[in-house]
């Protein structure tokens, strides 16, 4: 096996070395933490202004969705998406 040593206290291991280290040990449980255990979130609902909500039925019908529910999600899960991808750019631009 080769590793790499980055510092004292890391070393760097490649993707197959990581993978035969996992499987080595994939059936010692000693090896292993405790599970992680993770509830699904309950839905939230929200409320919207009467003129946004048909402007926001008009568009799922066009875009030919099941819903304007799913289509609401789906646009607010593109915006979330590109919000957090824009914070982590500025967070690592202001880190250089």
């Amino acid at each position: 096996m080769s590793m790499r040593t980055k510092s004292k206290k890391t070393t760097i291991l490649d993707q197959e070395e990581i993978d035969r280290l996992i499987i080595s040990q994939s059936d010692d449980d000693s090896a292993w933490e405790a599970p992680v255990r993770v509830k699904r979130s309950k839905s939230a609902s929200l409320s919207i202004p009467g003129e946004l909500a048909a402007r926001a039925a008009f568009l799922a019908r066009l875009h030919r969705e099941t819903g304007v529910d799913k289509w609401v999600e789906r646009v607010v899960r593109e915006r979330v998406e590109l919000e957090e991808l824009a914070f982590k750019l500025a967070k690592k631009k202001l880190a250089s």
